[in-house]
This record gives structure tokens, C-alpha cells and sequence, in this order.
């Protein structure tokens, strides 16, 4: 049974309100690997797992099976490992000089992405005289990012000794249009990583992340890595969302002015009111990962209903016309909430009025937020930058 997470004392006096449902993480984690059966389904938890906290998420996912994870970077590796003692970590930005012992200490994972990278990793497993350590290879079948180019491909193909000092646990690749299922380079890239990992056999092969996994079958193979729709981000624009929400922020209000006068509102003066208005002042910016570019397009909702954000989003503040609350049962007051991100406006609305995705808003959310903890395993943690 799960129980809410319990908040330090004095977490009330953060301004504004982020609550991140770890029971909806999990619910997405049982459908995605649902969906991808008999694939194994791994977790990217990166970034801080997408901006809302690595340590808690990867908890919770490992309490619904979840036995292999991918970060970013090396750092998070080893932060990760402190929480999961006995999970397959991978690490994607691959191997750097000098850092394979700190790999083998750890019990990480490289993903080795070129030919460079595999020499080093498998030369050091030679030479600690050791069972051989296991790494994934990454092929680029279009990304042209991370990956051996087809040059470097066709050399380990041909030349697979290259590999005998280390395990060869898993072969990877990453899928450029994913969110848009139609568009022919999946179609491509499947192909083309279908005819490498035939060169390689007994090994796990990984092509679909989040998106990919709604493509079908045929993108699966042995492991599918979600991450964006873990957190409730949609796989894609032909349907609809079927990820649960995570994510609620609400905004503190901090004022509330009547202008009866014609006047302009915030930095630049971008916007002018020409009519009675209400204006509530709320305790969020784009310190806090609200976007600049929601300035005079955003929206901030009570309840049901849809408050436009006026004026300039500035670095701590935003201003939102609450005019058609006059008259409301219960006025709103300084201290209230309003929902920025919430049930009436989710985060891939709010990125698609921020000409942005939600990947970025997610990541964006900044550590001035009292974070509140809903679900999940049962952890205290304090106010802040994410436990």
C-alpha cells in the first residue's frame, strides 16, 4: 500500500505550490509496460528524472519492477546507485577518458558510442583480470548525435573482437521523429537497426523510447526506454493523451489590484488595459521554469475557469486579469492558489501556447517551489530543490 509523503515543517512558506503524483509516475510506468510486452520496459530517469526528483521516481518505479534505468550523465549514475543498489544503471553520454573505474565502482553501465569508446572500456576490463563488465554499443541510424556513424559500424561488424575484453549486454539506437508517427524516417531507421543487430544475436536490441513505443511492434524489440510519457507527456499529436497527469502547479497570489483607469501592465508595457480589470499578482516566473514566452498568451485557471495572463512574464512574478471572478461566492485573496499547470490545462497545453515541448516545461521547474510529494514510497523530504 502506498502512502503521501510527509513534508518538513516549515514548508508552507514557499511561495508557490508543486505537487507530483509518484502513484500516476507508476501508473504510467503499468501501462507503457503493458503495452510494450514482451519487451522489457527500462526507465530514463535523466535531468533529475525530467525536473521531479530522481531519487523518489526511481524508487517508486523500481516498486513496480522496474530493473534497468538509463541517465545522462555519470554523475547521475553514481547518485542514482546510492538509492538502487542492485538495478542495471546505463549511462548515455557514453565513456570518457580516465572514467572506467569510476564506472566499475559504481556498477554502471557506458553506452559506448564510438569505436574510441569501446577500445578503452574493453581494454580496462582486460586488464583488471575480472568477470567481463558489461556496456551497451549505440549505433546512429540517423540522428547523426550520439552513436557509431556507419564507418565506425561497419568496422565493429566486421571486426567484433573488438569487443572481447566486456559483455555486450545491449544494442541501442534512438529514433529522430517519434512523435510523428507518420513521418518516414521511422520507417527507415527501423531498417536500418534491424539489419545491424543481426550481426550481433543473443544481445538485447533497444530502438523505441517514450514515442516509439506507439509505433508498434516491429520499433520494441527487447526493451523499450520511456521517459517524457513516465511523467505524463503525450507520445504524440493523433490521439488522445492517454498518460496520467503528474504534474500540478499552483501559483500563490500575492496581490489583487482594481484599475479603473487606463494603464499598462509589466515590464515593456506589452499590454494595456482599457476597462475595469482585476489583477492578481501570482509568485511564479521565469526563475521558477515559467516561461518567458507564455508572456500575454498563458493562462491560469480556477477551477473551470480560464484567467488570462496579461502583461510580461518577469522573473518571479506573473499578472493574470481575474475579472471574471467578480462576483464569485468566495473572492479570491491574497494567499489563494491559482493552477498554472493543473487539470484544466496540462503540460503539453501550457508548452504548445510556449511554442515549446513538454519536455522543457518539465525540466524547467525550478527549485523555489514548496514540491509536495503525493503516492509513493513513504520518504520526508524538505522544501525545495528536489529530494
Amino acid at each position: 500500500m502506498t502512502m503521501a509523503i510527509l513534508e518538513e515543517t516549515g514548508a508552507s512558506l514557499a511561495a508557490s505550490l508543486l505537487t507530483i503524483d509518484l502513484d500516476a509516475i507508476g501508473d504510467n510506468y503499468r501501462l507503457l509496460a503493458t503495452l510494450a510486452h514482451p519487451a522489457q520496459c527500462a526507465a530514463v530517469v535523466k535531468a533529475d528524472a525530467y525536473g521531479l526528483g530522481a531519487r523518489l521516481v526511481a524508487q517508486t518505479l523500481a516498486q513496480q519492477g522496474c530493473d534497468t534505468f538509463f541517465v545522462a550523465h555519470l554523475e547521475e549514475g553514481v547518485e542514482l546507485r546510492s538509492v538502487l543498489p542492485s538495478s542495471d544503471i546505463y549511462v548515455l553520454n557514453g565513456l570518457l577518458p580516465s572514467e572506467e573505474a569510476v564506472f566499475n565502482a559504481h556498477h554502471l553501465r557506458p553506452v559506448l558510442n564510438d569505436l574510441g569508446q569501446i577500445e578503452r572500456w574493453s581494454q580496462y576490463c582486460s586488464s583488471i583480470a575480472d568477470t567481463p563488465l558489461p556496456a551497451a554499443v549505440q549505433m546512429d541510424t540517423g540522428m547523426a548525435r550520439l552513436g557509431l556513424p556507419l564507418s565506425e559500424k561497419a568496422t565493429l561488424i566486421a571486426q567484433p573482437d573488438l569487443m572481447s575484453g566486456f559483455e555486450l549486454a545491449l544494442v541501442m539506437s534512438h529514433l529522430a521523429c517519434a512523435d510523428t508517427p507518420e513521418h518516414p524516417m521511422n520507417q527507415a531507421q527501423q531498417c536500418e537497426f534491424s539489419t545491424a543487430i543481426k550481426h550481433f544475436p543473443n544481445t538485447q536490441a533497444s530502438l523505441a523510447a517514450s514515442s516509439g513505443i506507439f509505433l508498434g511492434p516491429d520499433w520494441r524489440f527487447d526493451m523499450v526506454r520511456p521517459g517524457a510519457c513516465l511523467y505524463g507527456v503525450k507520445p504524440n499529436d493523433l490521439s488522445p493523451n492517454p498518460m496520467a497527469q503528474v504534474i500540478n502547479l499552483q501559483g500563490k497570489i500575492l496581490q489583487i489590484q482594481n484599475v479603473d483607469t487606463p494603464r499598462t501592465v509589466g515590464y515593456g508595457a506589452t499590454h494595456r488595459i482599457g476597462k475595469s480589470t482585476r489583477i492578481a499578482t501570482i509568485a511564479a516566473g521565469y526563475a521558477d521554469g515559467f516561461l518567458r514566452f507564455l508572456s500575454n498568451l498563458g493562462t491560469a485557471h480556477v477551477g473551470e475557469i480560464a484567467l488570462p495572463i496579461i502583461g510580461r512574464v518577469s522573473m518571479d512574478l506573473i499578472t493574470v486579469d481575474i475579472s471574471k471572478l467578480d462576483g464569485a461566492t468566495t473572492p479570491l485573496r491574497p494567499g489563494d492558489f491559482v493552477d498554472l499547470i493543473g487539470p484544466h490545462q496540462d503540460v503539453d497545453t501550457i508548452a504548445a501556447d510556449a511554442g515549446t515541448i513538454g519536455y522543457e516545461i518539465l525540466t524547467s521547474l525550478g527549485n523555489r517551489y514548496q514540491r509536495r510529494y503525493i503516492g509513493g514510497p513513504t520518504v520526508k523530504i524538505t522544501t525545495g530543490a528536489p529530494a
